[in-house]
């Protein structure tokens, strides 16, 4: 009748195991924990501005690690802000994610690429910021978005915009 009790204490502990890890990958797998906003400095690069309705543009973002080893593992989260509303950009349709180690000082970088709105129009969102949070953590930073109205989908999905995956930097 022994078998009962060590079976319910190796569920139990598998249990537990289960629980300690989040099901995205993002922390205790072994690679670090994931980057912070406050540990990565971001910068917003020399944009490629869409000049009219109907144009596309594309913003680079790098990020640097200033602090211990940490991992990229996913999508940023990217959102864009009127002041009144906010709006989630979707990632590139067919884009692979990849998870990147960064050792203090190694970079990596993404884009976002947006349609430019009309000004005025009903369907483009005016966007005033940028917002930016790391796969994995909660602590986000906010950008002033420079680049004109974003154009809404044709479905009216949202704003007309990808986010890419990311990319190492360097060597």
């Amino acid at each position: 009748m022994r078998a009962i009790p060590l079976t319910v204490t190796a569920l139990a502990a598998a249990l537990l195991l289960t629980a300690c890890d989040d099901g995205g990958g993002k922390k205790g797998d072994g690679a670090g924990s994931a980057c912070e906003i406050g540990g990565v400095s971001v910068e917003i690069g020399s944009a490629s501005v869409a000049p009219a309705a109907g144009d596309t543009g594309e913003i680079p973002v790098s990020l640097t690690n200033q602090s211990a080893s940490c991992t990229l593992d996913h999508f940023p989260v990217v959102s864009l802000g009127t002041g009144e509303t906010t709006a989630t950009v979707p990632a590139l349709k067919g884009a692979k994610a990849q998870q990147l180690k960064l050792a203090k000082g190694d970079s990596a970088s993404f884009s976002i690429s947006y349609v430019r709105g009309k000004d005025g129009d009903k369907t483009a969102l005016a966007a005033k910021t940028v917002k930016i949070t790391l796969p994995g953590s909660d602590t986000s930073r906010s950008f002033s978005w420079k680049y004109g109205p974003v154009a809404g989908k044709a479905d009216g999905s949202g704003p007309d915009a990808t986010v890419s995956a990311f990319q190492q930097v360097g060597d």
